[in-house]
């Protein structure tokens, strides 16, 4: 039959396939080609024994090891105030672990005790030391109370009292104590229309800026050396009256009294 011939035929022109090694060269083969391996479970054990051990020891570095404790704190950015001031106000806990410091209540602290202090920066200096870095803040006029002064910032808060009134400071003035802007926007609201005033000035006419008087929130006026006044008005477009006054103090030199209440039309005079 024609068949199974054929079938045979094929069969007989197909090579062997090469059948595994066999023996002890065979078992050599296939005991290199395995590795031994750890169980799984054992693996995870050893993972987490490991983990806690590292976790253990990192609890005890921070707060139970003499290393990482509060050794010394270091002040910076002071300029008025002291760093023995600044240090005894953040009354920080000398010995405690480092990583227990409350660095806000330090600054809270430190605020509350010196109003002088506009910000802190507080920071851990690994492994042993606080940093505080002080930014003071800066008086832009002064106020007479008796025989002291007190300072002003660009804020329009009182913050110190002084002896003597801090040089190039101007002297503010506010005459509005029985009059219906008082009532209305309060002193501290015009204390800072006499700041915003007196910061919008071109840098030689604040030089020359001693005193600041306040009449009413839309009443500024300035004393300048030489006997020199100007009207500002309000607070209000400072930037504009300062382009104002600097055109008009070099039109007019010999003028006294500048009024740049309306920036749009200033007016000088000799008298």
């Amino acid at each position: 039959m024609a068949g199974p011939t054929k079938t045979a035929d094929r069969r007989a022109g197909q090579r062997p396939r090469p059948r595994p090694a066999s023996g002890a060269g065979g078992r050599q083969r296939t005991a290199r080609t395995r590795r031994p391996r750890l169980p799984r479970r054992r693996t995870l054990v050893l993972t987490g024994v490991l983990a806690v051990l590292l976790g253990g020891f990192a609890v005890y570095a921070l707060y139970g090891s003499p290393w990482l404790r509060v050794g010394h704190v270091s002040v910076s950015g002071t300029k008025a105030l002291s760093e023995g001031e600044v240090e005894d106000a953040a009354a920080v806990p000398e010995g405690a672990p480092l990583v227990t410091v409350d660095t806000g209540a330090v600054a809270r602290r430190v605020r509350a005790e010196l109003p002088r202090v506009a910000r802190l920066d507080v920071s851990r200096d690994w492994p042993d030391g606080i940093s505080l870095k002080v930014t003071e803040r800066e008086p832009e006029l002064t106020m007479k109370r008796g025989g002291k002064y007190v300072e002003v910032d660009a804020e329009g808060v009182r913050f110190a009292t002084v002896g003597s009134p801090p040089k190039g400071v101007p002297l503010l003035r506010v005459t509005a104590e029985r009059s219906a802007s008082l009532r209305h926007f309060g002193q501290a609201r015009l204390r800072r229309a006499a700041v915003r005033a007196v910061t919008a000035l071109p840098d030689p006419v604040r030089r020359a800026t001693r005193e600041v008087r306040v009449s009413s929130y839309d009443s500024v006026t300035l004393k300048l050396t030489r006997g020199r006044t100007v009207l500002w008005g309000s607070p209000e477009r400072g930037e504009a009256k300062a382009r104002a006054l600097t055109a008009l103090m070099k039109a007019v030199s010999s003028a006294s009294h500048f009024d740049v209440s309306a920036p749009s039309a200033p007016a000088a005079s000799r008298s």
